[in-house]
């Protein structure tokens, strides 16, 4: 269990420092340098920098035994029916650090060279999206690297559950692993946490906006170190309308069901959420398909209570109504307040911005390969239906690096993976020694 310290409210005080446990106006114990953090886990008291870098210790290596055992006793805790039930994003995650997914991870992994962990890896990882911190930091853990995680103050009710089952594991876990990890918490806006922090790494990773990155960005890394960004990406999905057509009726509730875990489940803010669907075939196949397929999602979304507030249907509104004054959008449709469909004027004015949760762009294209010369480099991942493996392949030939880093099913956009971004991971968090004899 966490202890009284660990779960107690975080509060600002006015020149930013975070102060756990302590109440407006308590006095620092880091003689004011600001340098002081709060560490989520394993559990201890707020500790400056200094003391905090001096007791992350090594003696890690890729594939260490010890930090499988412990991913997999996470893991199998975020399983259990009630966490996953309130939180179904952490049964994913149970799912991705099952010991045979960490064991095909290893294996994956180049045997031409001696790998071993690259060293201390600070990782930065978004607010709005609380599990994208524990894949990358279990991947690195894996890797045998000591982590620093700035989990920020912000996180929500799902990062809490993870900290806490984090702890759970750690009570049957080697010592080495509370050795090596630390999560901690500190404000965005205490430079001088980050600073030290990046002076000390030997790589660090940058999940979140463009503005995030050249933020960090501000603080200088030792020579040899360098970073790993994760910026501002847009995804979108691509249906074939004849293909919606012809589907039983099963398969394309199924479809709908995993769209709306797709776009719903982080409010559609997630990187790999699609924003706009692309309806490809003849114009009158792709009218109806796009609205059997509206009826099919606003359907799930009745059945599951799925709904947003207030503020949220304002802002949705005014995007989308802005969209059609600036002439990109020939209609607008509202079902309650938590679907929006907006008919773009032509594929080419696709938005990339966020719209608000459960807002939709639509388009249609003649063929696939269209998709050719209206995608981005900040275009990550397209989901899809009614496509085969050769004609993906022939449009990722086609894209020739200009943008799309993932080609998923529906219902697969957040579902995470080793290589993301282009990026192999694993491969990111390790080293290689050549040894010739």
């Amino acid at each position: 269990m966490l202890n009284d310290w660990a779960v107690a409210a975080t509060v600002d005080d006015p020149d930013g420092t975070v102060m756990a446990g302590r109440p407006p106006g308590a006095v620092r114990d880091d003689g004011g340098s600001g340098e002081t953090v709060r560490v989520r886990f394993p559990a201890a008291e707020p500790v400056p920098v200094e003391v905090l870098l001096g007791g992350v210790r090594g003696g890690l290596e890729v594939g260490d035994e010890r930090v499988r055992a412990f991913l997999a006793a996470f893991g199998k805790r975020l399983l259990r029916p009630a966490p996953a039930r309130r939180h179904p994003e952490l049964g994913s995650l149970g799912f991705f650090l099952r010991p045979s997914e960490l064991a095909r991870t290893l294996e994956r992994l180049s045997q031409e060279h001696v790998r071993v962990p690259r060293g201390l890896i600070f990782h930065i990882p978004p607010a709005n999206v609380d599990t994208v911190f524990v894949y990358s930091w279990a991947l690195s853990a894996l890797m045998g690297n000591r982590n620093v995680v700035r989990l920020s103050p912000r996180s929500g009710a799902v990062a809490e559950v993870i900290v806490e089952t984090l702890h759970e594991a750690l009570a049957e876990a080697d010592p080495i692993v509370g050795e090596t990890q630390r999560i901690i918490s500190y404000d965005r806006s205490d430079d001088a946490v980050t600073a030290a922090l990046s002076a000390a790494c030997d790589l660090r990773v940058i999940w979140g906006g463009d503005g995030t990155v050249r933020d960090v960005r501000r603080h200088p890394l030792p020579p040899h170190a360098r970073d790993l960004v994760f910026p501002d990406r847009s995804s979108f999905a691509v249906m074939r309308a004849a293909a919606w057509l012809c589907a039983p009726r099963a398969a394309r509730v199924t479809v709908a069901e995993g769209f709306v875990n797709d776009t719903y489940w982080f409010d559609q803010a997630a990187c790999s959420s699609p924003r706009t669907v692309y309806w490809v075939g003849a114009e009158g196949d792709c009218d109806a398909a796009r609205a059997d397929f509206t009826d099919h999602v606003a359907q799930v979304l009745g059945a599951r209570g799925w709904g947003v507030d207030a503020a949220m249907a304002v802002e949705k509104r005014v995007s989308t109504y802005g969209l059609a004054a600036d002439g990109l959008a020939d209609r607008v449709e509202f079902r309650g307040n938590a679907l929006a469909n907006v008919a773009l004027t032509t594929a080419a004015e696709a938005p990339r911005r966020w719209l608000g949760a459960g807002t939709f762009a639509h388009a249609r294209l003649g063929t696939l390969a269209e998709l050719v010369s209206l995608v981005e480099r900040r275009d990550q991942t397209m989901t899809h239906f009614g496509f085969g493996r050769p004609e993906l392949e022939e449009l990722a030939r086609g894209l020739a690096g200009r943008g799309v880093d993932r080609m998923v099913p529906v219902g697969s956009a957040l579902s995470f993976h080793r290589v993301w971004d282009g990026v192999d991971l694993p491969a990111e968090f390790t080293r290689l020694v050549t040894v010739i004899r």
